[in-house]
């Protein structure tokens, strides 16, 4: 059961508005199918809330317990799982890429053309390990539409979760594609967190999904976190939904006929897994805490800081780095640390925050905040494509901080 609000620093008056809100903007206008939302303060929950339905075709109303698909809210487990194993002396942040993958050590950069007429010059340096970490590796996604390498990879299908393929073969369509930039040079929201799910099987010689269940999941408790949905959890899997040419919501995938209920055969550490609300809360309590949970030490509290700190060249900002078109995150006043963004400056972002406060988000708008000054968690999940159709995040940052009576700078 929640503690009380007041005993945690929150009026619960205010907190209310966060659910008011969410059911007068977007589910009394069927803008969103359901909100759920988490908030924790100093270990305990302050407040906790389900509105709306899993299956508006079944009518069956959102549960507590609901699982969802939080895409790039993997990518963060991923980045965890791989640093547990730079502690580990496995690898390392300068490491180059080409040290795990030979066949990357001629990577270019490109210059024109087109797939087999595709021309390149060498990079100013190479690809490293901190490059795929924080997104300056040169990589892309094909979502992002705009250069002829975006386009490569929607032809070539590289790192799209709902075709079959593997992640070997992912690595091998990538060694036939030139990089967007010079690493280290530019941000951009790519593949590169699929590719260190890949080196994590390399490196621990054993299937990516079989080490993160086994060193993350399992000790975590997060029982209903996974690539796939197994058959006793169906009942608790929502639809997931999409905005269409005009707008409209419509069904995007449907949880009685869903790829999850499958396991996949490209196992993404970007944005394969399924969730739920509790589960989450106990990865990021666990990163609260300085890396430990239930007694496990799963990272050091130096490394938590290292991976939370801005590691944008030069203490740049994402407005002055990135070529992206699409991330899960706002730009102005903030970095991007080691799979998190990292909030600099909050002035600069036009919300209540805190600086060191680190995020991140899924494409179907999930999202999470730490704030560890403030000891605090918030998780919202929903089902929506895409994630940037509605300013959900940034009202729910501000309407969590004006619930907050006593701060704890």
């Amino acid at each position: 059961m929640p503690a009380s609000p007041e005993a945690l620093g929150f009026s619960s008056e205010r907190l209310a508005r966060i659910d008011a809100h969410l059911a007068r903007t977007y589910l009394d206008t069927g803008k969103l199918p359901f909100a759920q939302v988490l908030v924790a303060r100093g270990g305990e929950i302050a407040h906790a809330s389900v509105q709306g339905r899993m299956d508006e075709a079944r009518d069956i109303p959102m549960r507590s317990d609901g699982v969802v698909r939080i895409y790039s809210m993997t990518k963060p487990l991923t980045s965890v799982l791989f640093m547990m194993l730079v502690e580990e002396g496995k690898a390392a942040l300068d490491d180059p890429v080409a040290k795990f993958i030979p066949e990357w050590a001629g990577l270019g950069v490109y210059a024109g053309g087109f797939l087999a007429s595709f021309r390149t010059t060498p990079p100013a340096r190479p690809m490293q390990i901190v490059d795929l970490l924080r997104h300056t590796s040169g990589l892309t996604y094909g979502f992002q539409e705009q250069t002829n390498v975006d386009a490569a990879y929607r032809r070539e299908k590289i790192g799209e979760i709902a075709v079959s393929g593997t992640l070997d073969g992912m690595i091998e369509a990538l060694a036939r594609m030139p990089l967007e930039f010079s690493p280290g040079e530019r941000w951009n929201y790519s593949v590169s967190t699929d590719v260190l799910g890949y080196l994590i099987g390399r490196i621990e010689g054993r299937p990516f999904d079989e080490v993160l269940k086994t060193r993350l999941i399992d000790p975590l408790g997060m029982v209903d976190t996974g690539f796939h949905v197994p058959p006793d959890k169906r009942d608790r899997f929502a639809a997931c939904y999409a905005l269409d040419g005009k707008g409209r919501r419509v069904l995007q995938d449907d949880p009685r006929e869903s790829p999850y209920l499958q396991p996949p055969t490209f196992v993404s550490g970007g944005g394969g897994l399924v969730s739920t609300a509790s589960d989450y809360l106990k990865f990021c309590q666990m990163l609260l805490n300085g890396g430990a949970l239930g007694g496990v030490r799963f990272l050091s509290p130096k490394t938590i800081a290292l991976m939370t700190s801005n590691h944008l060249p030069g203490g740049r900002d994402l407005t002055q780095m990135s070529i992206s078109r699409f991330s899960e995150a706002a730009y102005a006043g903030v970095g991007f640390g080691l799979g998190v963004s990292v909030t600099v400056d909050p002035a600069r972002t036009l919300i209540a925050g805190t600086p060191g406060e680190y995020a991140w988000g899924g494409a179907a708008s999930t999202a999470f905040f730490i704030d560890p000054k403030e000891e605090l968690i918030v998780i919202f999940l929903t089902q929506l494509l895409p994630s940037n159709a509605y300013p959900i995040r940034r009202e729910l940052r501000t309407l969590v901080y004006a619930a907050m009576t006593e701060s704890r700078l």
